[in-house]
């Protein structure tokens, strides 16, 4: 049975002949490699594509390098300055385009290949070429797509299997599965292990022996144990806002330890170049502008972050708060922390100036949701502080509250609409319930 991923496929589906580079970008083992040359490779074959019409080639594959003349020996993990020449690669995909009909270029980690942008942009030039990529490396932040490939790049971003993905392929009770998702994260290598054992064991080995590894060597932090400390607050600090000169002093008084803000904040854009986590920026619902400082912290997977912290703070709230947030980018809205200022009366009856948190502001074309994520709604007070932030807002766009209980989508007196967690994730169109 294999783990469907249709809404990426979808994606790039949509994206066919638009005269781009389709770029598939990812945390390293979230299924780019699979998406491209499994899922979306077999798509093109139930559409009438010959397999000689689909090129597919690995930069990290032994066997694809021989074919082009490479020693693959020269390509370790390791060497990562080693890039594979550029010309043999063309001439190579030069014998493989023998007539006029379209042909499917699936390269996969293209990062390792030199001046790889030049060759794509080349490429671009042949009518009969459609050209889709992965890339795990920085150079595939969204930022940097357009530019590295002269405007002519097209992203398609996959984050690890969504709690609907993974409770596809895994079936079961629903509060069981949401639970070991809510442990274990979506990676998934996750979905296909038996044990808990087996599953600990790997987030903890990719985390320390993968990403950090790739960071430290990518940016030359190979003796630097600083950010390996800096990652473990983050992740002890997701869905709270997080401030680069907070988190120096807090090493200095605590730690005894001497950490700029400049150098956390040149971790934390490390980390995000790797796509281990998101900074989510605070925006200013009226005054419709972004609050630079602070921020929050999201991490890409939440089994990668618990394992980070050897699975000893499962907070649900927090944990709930961040698969929320996921889950929203993995329908294509963009998402910001609303902030929403107001004038309040306190105790005395003196007004002071105050302000109102809304957890999510999910942004879609003209669709708009204002989000809150209350791990559970006890009472009255409990209902009144969850709410306060939406009574400010004057505008007709929807507001949610999502909470723990399974609960399908209701509404309540003030138009609210309430909704269960797993209710949420498991319907892709749930927020228009």
């Amino acid at each position: 049975m294999e783990i469907k991923r249709d809404v990426y496929l979808n994606r790039l589906i949509v994206r066919k002949h638009n005269g781009f580079i389709k770029v598939v970008t990812g945390i390293r083992r979230c299924g780019k490699s699979y998406l491209l040359n499994t899922i979306f490779y077999n798509h093109l074959l139930a559409e009438g594509i010959t397999h000689d019409h689909i090129i597919k080639f690995a930069f990290d594959s032994a066997d694809d390098l021989i074919k082009i003349g490479e020693n693959p020996i020269l390509y370790d993990n390791v060497n990562k300055k080693k890039k594979v020449d550029p010309t043999k690669f063309i001439k190579w995909i030069q014998t493989q385009i023998v007539d006029d009909k379209m042909y499917y270029l699936l390269l996969d980690e293209v990062q390792n290949l030199g001046a790889f942008e030049t060759v794509l942009n080349g490429f671009l030039r042949k009518n009969n070429l459609d050209i889709f990529v992965t890339g795990s490396n920085s150079k595939f932040l969204s930022k940097d797509i357009m530019t590295e490939f002269a405007g002519r790049g097209d992203e398609v971003h996959v984050l690890p299997l969504s709690f609907s993905e993974y409770y596809n392929f895994k079936s079961g009770e629903k509060d069981l599965a949401f639970d070991e998702y809510s442990i274990y994260g979506g990676l998934p290598a996750i979905a296909l292990m038996a044990t808990d054992e087996q599953k600990s064991t790997y987030l903890k080995t990719q985390i320390a022996n993968l990403y950090l590894r790739d960071i430290k060597l990518r940016f030359n932090l190979v003796a630097n144990t600083a950010i390996d400390e800096v990652m473990d607050v983050l992740a002890s600090s997701i869905s709270s806002l997080v401030n680069p000169r907070n988190l120096s002093n807090t090493f200095k008084s605590i730690q005894k330890k001497n950490i700029c803000p400049d150098t956390i904040n040149h971790y934390i854009e490390f980390m995000e170049d790797a796509f281990i986590l998101s900074r989510v920026k605070r925006y200013n619902i009226k005054g419709k502008k972004y609050i630079g400082t602070p921020y929050k912290i999201y991490f890409e997977d939440v089994g990668l972050r618990n394992a980070r912290l050897n699975f000893r703070q499962l907070e649900q709230t927090h944990i709930m708060e961040n698969i929320i947030y996921n889950e929203l980018r993995y329908r294509g809205y963009q998402v910001d922390v609303g902030c929403v200022e107001t004038r309040e009366k306190d105790e005395f009856g003196k007004e002071k100036r105050s302000q109102r948190e809304i957890d999510f502001v999910a942004t879609l074309g003209n669709k708009k949701y204002y989000i809150q994520s209350s791990y559970a709604i006890a009472d009255d007070e409990k209902y009144k502080q969850e709410t306060a932030s939406f009574k400010i807002m004057r505008d007709s766009f929807k507001k949610i509250i999502v909470v723990d209980k399974s609960m399908k989508a209701r509404y309540d007196e003030n138009g609210y609409m309430l909704i269960g967690i797993k209710e949420f994730l498991l319907d892709l169109n749930s927020l228009d319930a």
